[in-house]
């Protein structure tokens, strides 16, 4: 089985699925929460804020950025892709070097989460370029989120500290998509085994060439032949 090979549609639908899901939450706290919500056209503060996708989010873009973007507005978006992606290993890089001189997780997660990094797909009218295909953070940012029992929501929202909120706890979903992402990894049975692990910015996922290599396919480790003569699987 090659990349090419691969038939992602079961995974993709998996993962659609999630996002409608995603969705209709979106809408329903929106709908609870009234004034508190002001996400509307043109708002693009979501659009600086940095994170990363699993792999299933990672491969999902990817795959509709190759498809639906060509031409003058892909080799832009890649030079935005390239631009932001330099900086987010910037801000990486200092995040890795405070955990090594033992600062405090929190510590570095609110420094991290303080860095603003234009989204690639941001084009010149604070629209999305990839807006129907965009990945769940996207989706959920400007109502209260939970990552690890932290507290989130967009600046711009009616939303005070200290007050209870409906919130969306970010850690069952990143566990579904892990979940989508493991599935689908041993589906197309890679050598890479940790790559269900995997975590990048929107950049990387658009700049990234997911071939066999990368994701560790290999015609040698298809097949091998048993000492009997008969034909076996090798992964």
């Amino acid at each position: 089985m090659t990349s090419s090979e691969i038939d992602l549609k079961p995974f993709f639908k998996k993962y659609k699925e999630l996002v409608e899901a995603i969705d209709t939450i979106f809408s329903r706290v929106k709908k609870e929460s009234g004034d508190m919500v002001c996400c509307k056209t043109g708002c693009s503060d979501c659009c600086n804020a940095l994170f990363d996708l699993t792999l299933i989010e990672a491969l999902h873009i990817n795959h509709f950025f190759n498809e639906k973007i060509t031409g003058k507005d892909r080799e832009e978006i890649i030079e935005k892709a390239n631009r932001a992606d330099r900086k987010t290993y910037k801000i990486k890089r200092q995040a890795y070097k405070m955990h090594e001189k033992g600062e405090n997780e929190v510590k570095i997660l609110a420094s991290v989460g303080a860095e603003r990094v234009r989204c690639p797909l941001l084009n010149m009218e604070e629209l999305c370029d990839l807006y129907s295909y965009r990945p769940i953070t996207c989706r959920l940012y400007g109502i209260p989120t939970a990552i690890q029992g932290m507290g989130h929501t967009c600046g711009k929202s009616g939303f005070q500290e200290g007050v209870q909120y409906s919130t969306v706890n970010m850690d069952k979903i990143y566990e579904k998509l892990y979940e989508i992402s493991a599935e689908l990894v041993a589906f197309i049975k890679t050598k890479h085994l940790k790559i269900a692990d995997i975590l990048m910015p929107v950049s990387m996922a658009l700049l990234t060439d997911f071939s066999d290599e990368y994701l560790g396919i290999t015609e040698e480790d298809d097949k091998k032949e048993s000492k009997n003569g008969k034909i076996v699987s090798g992964r």
